[in-house]
Formats: structure tokens, C-alpha cells, sequence
């Protein structure tokens, strides 16, 4: 499921690239790497055979910045193509969001492709999640080789309710981008109707200077900068986009700041979200035997010491991590269902020794997902008095 980090203004969404085994799932992952921005990407993760198949899953965090005033952090992941790898695909699609469904156009593949989109809805099922209602889109991939079927073929086999399609060779990266965009923007849509994410603005007049194509929505507009040449714009909106979450809070802040406190602090972005109070939530979520540390961490960010933050949650972090049993940190993780991006992140944040206000926001977040994952799995085990 996606998850909503109010302290750091950051919205987290799992996209599934699904489909049949060498559709071009993978490559699809590789070509978005390849086009984002460094700035804009993490890490991209992949596990194969000597087959080129995907064994486990590729996991590229892509981020898309100013969204309704949050920062919107889409993870992508694929599949393994193969039958015999079901429960893999189980574990990969749990918490999904939504699905790119690649589908090889090839004439002998057609009836892969049913059954893979048989697959995907069986095990959607099994998440209480039915596959006309959540947010799908579908690429109809290797449009370049001669024999693929026409698109109206495929689309009467696959795609009866008509949703989103796009042509696409993943190989060239044609149509790959306009997939994602319009996924994301479905996966947009829905958390807006669950009232996850917030509505959007009524004005939001930074948007159409960035370049973006003429009636795009802010979304698409940032999505569409992801590969573009043009350097990232930080500067010029920050006077228009921080003081808006801000507002709110300021108003807040008179019942029960003292006034002392209020003309000490500078009017900018993270004295606000300090003064807001959310972060002993990591506080509340920890375990008793990590309570000590969440304190700590909180209380550094409190007192504007980021890098004491930042390394405090490390290292309860990797103490709550060890509650899944020994091994490496990234096998302990995986056992949690923690982001392994997001510990990539935190771990890089701490050895860059970063003083930084939203670093220290997002290893708070990170804190508080292990928590939430060890009270999930009942750990650590209550002690016997």
C-alpha cells in the first residue's frame, strides 16, 4: 500500500510491472533508468538468470517532486515471467498500488498473455482487490517486429474495458515513459478518492512555467521533466510551494508555542514542521526495547542536530532489523517487507554525514515503516516478566 509521511511531505506508490515472462518488464525498468535524471533516481536492483528472466524483481525508486505540495516517490517493480515463480509474484504485487501490464505482441504469445492477465486478477483476488477497480495500464510492447498482432487484436483479447494503452518498444524506449505517466496518474487519481492523497489546489500557477506540455497536470508535468534536459527547478518555487504546508501550521502554532519561541525560530519550512509535533509518533510506534533510541532521534531533530538524527535512526534502524533474526541488513529487511531503497537511502544519508532537515524527516519516516513492520510481524516478543 502507499504510504503518506506528512513530516516530510512525501508520498510513497508501488507500481507492478506485470506480464509474461521475456514481454519486457525488465527492460521497460532499464529504459526509464536509463531516461530519468541521476538526480531523480535511486538505485535500480535486479536478480536474473543466465536466461536474461527476471528471477526476483528489478526495484527502481523514481522520484517526482511537488505534487499537491508533496513529493511523490514512485517504486517500480517487476515480476518474474515464469508460472513456476507464483509466489514470487505474490510477495512483489502485495501492496501494489497499481499494475503496467507488458504484453508481447507477438502472434505465438497470445495466449501467455491471457494467462498471465488470468494470474494477475487470481492473485489481486487474493488481496481482497478486484482487478476492474484498481488502477491498470497496458503496454502493448515490441511494436517494432513485423509479425506483432495489430493493437485492435490485443486489445479485444486483453483490454475489453478500455483502459489506458500504449505502443511501446521497450528496446528504443518508445511509449515507455507515456505508460508510466499515465499509471501514476491513475494511481494519483485513486488515493485521491480514498482520501489518501489530498485534493489539489485550486491555484497552482508554478506549474505551466516548468515547461510542461500545454493541458498537462502538474503530475504529468513533473513526470515529463523526469527525462527532460532541462536542469531541476529548486530555487524558484521555493518561495511559492514551502510557506503552503507551512500555513496551516503557523496558525496552529500560537496555542501552544510559547511567543519566545515563535521570534526565535526563522519563518521558513523546518522550524514549521518541527513546531507541528508529528514526529513522536516514532516514539509511540517503537518497541519497548527501542523506545531509548526513537526518543533520541526525535529529540535531536528537535533541537535542529539532522546528523545526530540521521544516525541515531540508523542505528535503531539496524537494531529493529536484527529482531527478524541474523543475516545481513538487506535479507532482514526483505523478511520485514521493508523498502530496500529507502535503507539504501538512509544508509548513504548517514555515511555523506548530512545535516539536512528533510534527510533527517525521511530516516524518521524509515524508522517509523521498521516499526510498523515489527509490530505487523509481532516482534520483538512481549518479555516475561
Amino acid at each position: 500500500m502507499s504510504s503518506v509521511n506528512l513530516v516530510a511531505r512525501e508520498v510513497a506508490v508501488k507500481i507492478v510491472f506485470y506480464g509474461p515472462g521475456l514481454s519486457g518488464k525488465t527492460t521497460s525498468l532499464r529504459k526509464i533508468y536509463e531516461t530519468v535524471r541521476p538526480a531523480h533516481r535511486g538505485e535500480m536492483m535486479s536478480i536474473a538468470t543466465e536466461g536474461d528472466r527476471t528471477l526476483f524483481f528489478d526495484f527502481l525508486p523514481v522520484k517526482v517532486e511537488r505534487v499537491n505540495d508533496c513529493t511523490v516517490r514512485l517504486a517500480l517493480y517487476t515480476v518474474p515471467g515464469q508460472v513456476f515463480y507464483n509466489a514470487t509474484r505474490k510477495l512483489v504485487l502485495q501492496g501494489a498500488d497499481g499494475v503496467v501490464f507488458v504484453a508481447d505482441s507477438q502472434p505465438e504469445m497470445v495466449d501467455a498473455n491471457r494467462e498471465s492477465l488470468a494470474n494477475l486478477e487470481e492473485n489481486l483476488l487474493e488481496q481482497g482487490v478486484r482487478l476492474e477497480r484498481f488502477p491498470l495500464v497496458f503496454q502493448w510492447n515490441k511494436r517494432d517486429i513485423p509479425k506483432a498482432l495489430p493493437v485492435s487484436e490485443l486489445r479485444a483479447a486483453l483490454n475489453p474495458r478500455g483502459v489506458p494503452d500504449f505502443e511501446t518498444e521497450a528496446l528504443s524506449g518508445r511509449g515507455v515513459m507515456d505508460a508510466l505517466k499515465a499509471i501514476t496518474r491513475l494511481v494519483i487519481q485513486d488515493l485521491r478518492a480514498k482520501r489518501i492523497v489530498p485534493p489539489p489546489r485550486v491555484a497552482t500557477p508554478a506549474m505551466p512555467s516548468l515547461g510542461a506540455p500545454k493541458g498537462a497536470s502538474g503530475l504529468e508535468a513533473q513526470l515529463s521533466q523526469l527525462a527532460g534536459n532541462r536542469p531541476a527547478v529548486s530555487a524558484a518555487p521555493a518561495p511559492t510551494s514551502v510557506p503552503r504546508p507551512a500555513g496551516p501550521i503557523s496558525r496552529s502554532m500560537p496555542a501552544v508555542v510559547p511567543q519566545t519561541q515563535v521570534q526565535v525560530a526563522p519563518p521558513v519550512a523546518p522550524p514549521a514542521l518541527t513546531g507541528q509535533r508529528p514526529l513522536g509518533a516514532a516514539s509511540a510506534l517503537a518497541p519497548s526495547d527501542l523506545f531509548d533510541h526513537a526518543r533520541a532521534a526525535e529529540g535531536a531533530f528537535a533541537s535542529g542536530d539532522y546528523g545526530t538524527c540521521i544516525q541515531a535512526c540508523l542505528d535503531a534502524v539496524r537494531r529493529g532489523l536484527a529482531f527478524a533474526g541474523e543475516g545481513p541488513l538487506g535479507s532482514q529487511a526483505h523478511l520485514l517487507q521493508v523498502d530496500g531503497g529507502d535503507l539504501l537511502k538512509l544508509q548513504t544519508l548517514a555515511a555523506r554525514m548530512s545535516n539536512r532537515v528533510d534527510d533527517a524527516a525521511f530516516a524518521l519516516y524509515v524508522l517509523m515503516q521498521i516499526f510498523t513492520r515489527l509490530h505487523a510481524a509481532g516482534l520483538p516478543a512481549p518479555a516475561t516478566e
